[in-house]
């Protein structure tokens, strides 16, 4: 909070406060630091295996793998997986280019589907029009919305969810991880559970899948100097380990804190301007990653948020298909039509766990002064 040159109170919104989240976990995290250095144990340290063990419970699931990124987890879950070299893999068109990446990365095939109007996620109609043509599928529980797995499960593909925003999601009695033969999480620093840096890890009921992607996160070997598979680096570093082992416990308040603010978003920007407002499926725990409104001129929004010091994001103004990287697959403007509308459409406000009612109220005000004129 501050003062303009014309003596009105002004409050910065930023789009995510880190600062807040850390601050009651920095003595604890700092004794733990310290103790780390004294142990030289950077790499697979004892707290790599507890935050293993304390996330495969929090998903319930019988297995967690630590990897470095959450495209790590997808890459070698494909490949632990059985996916073969040029096998298709239907993905969503509206998503983070990583899950794509993962896919090319391991081998296959992206064959991407629409997305849908109300959740914008994977549609598993459109999904099934081209089965035929893949063995995997990958959804993608966008911005903290679970996908339909019901519908997607039925599609007789092998199932990786990219759970990478959706931590603690629920849709139909089911947890995001558990839908699949195995999940993605990121870890990314601003995610809902986020490290200080980049970290991932992939859950799994699946024993023998658990233990091929701990080899090839290291290399291929199962034992030291015993390589039993052409391997990567993907290790999930002990400093990471111990960063999100202090943060897990508090993950539930902070989707609960999240939901609140995203409550406060729904009633007060109701019918204001253009705007298209985000809508949770009914008995679904969405937990708001990110909250993502529809307008016909996101940029000009956003300049006018940022004008009154309040950040914003685009996710995602360039499709996957649109971008240079992936010309190669084939397809066009007008492909994928959803997709499309909500990359031209999309603009992200500010959400996070201690985000005060005066800086949501603020970010209201701005929103409402825009569309007024």
């Amino acid at each position: 909070m501050r003062q303009s040159l014309l003596g009105a109170t002004v409050v910065d919104v930023p789009f995510v406060d880190l600062a807040i989240v850390h601050e009651p976990i920095k003595g604890r995290l700092l004794e733990r630091f310290a103790a780390l250095i004294d142990s030289n144990a950077f790499l697979n340290g004892p707290p790599v295996a507890e935050f293993e063990k304390a996330f495969a419970g929090y998903c319930a699931t019988g297995h967690c793998v630590g990897l470095a990124s959450g495209l790590d987890a997808l890459r070698l879950g494909l490949l632990a997986g059985g996916l073969e070299p040029g096998e298709g893999v239907i993905v969503p068109a509206n998503t983070f280019i990583a899950t794509v990446e993962a896919v090319t990365q391991a081998g296959g095939r992206p064959v991407l589907v629409d997305v849908r109007e109300d959740d914008w996620n994977l549609d598993a109609e459109a999904a099934a029009e081209v089965s035929s043509d893949a063995s995997f599928v990958i959804p993608v529980h966008l911005y903290g919305q679970m996908a339909d797995m019901e519908k997607l499960s039925a599609l007789g593909l092998t199932v990786i969810e990219d759970a990478c925003q959706a931590h603690g999601a629920e849709r139909d009695g089911i947890r995001a991880g558990t839908a699949g033969v195995a999940a993605a999480f990121s870890f990314y620093a601003a995610k809902n559970l986020g490290a200080m840096g980049d970290a991932g890890a992939l859950v799994t009921d699946d024993e023998a899948l658990a233990e091929t992607v701990r080899a090839l996160r290291e290399h291929g070997q199962r034992r030291k100097y015993e390589h039993e598979l052409p391997g990567y680096t993907g290790r999930l570093d002990t400093i990471q380990a111990i960063v999100l082992l202090e943060k897990l416990p508090l993950l539930d308040g902070w989707n609960e804190l999240r939901a609140k603010a995203a409550a406060y978003y729904l009633q007060e920007l109701e019918g204001i301007g253009d705007l298209k407002l985000p809508e949770p499926v009914p008995g679904s725990r969405h937990v708001w990653h990110l909250f993502v409104v529809r307008t016909a001129d996101p940029d000009g929004l956003a300049a006018h948020l940022a004008d009154r010091s309040i950040a914003s994001g685009r996710h995602y103004p360039q499709p996957v298909h649109l971008s240079r990287a992936y010309s190669s697959l084939g397809y066009g403007p007008g492909s994928f039509p959803v997709t499309e509308t909500l990359a031209a459409e999309c603009l992200s406000l500010p959400i996070y766990p201690g985000v005060s009612l005066e800086q949501l109220q603020a970010v209201v005000t701005a929103v409402r002064s825009y569309f007024d004129g």
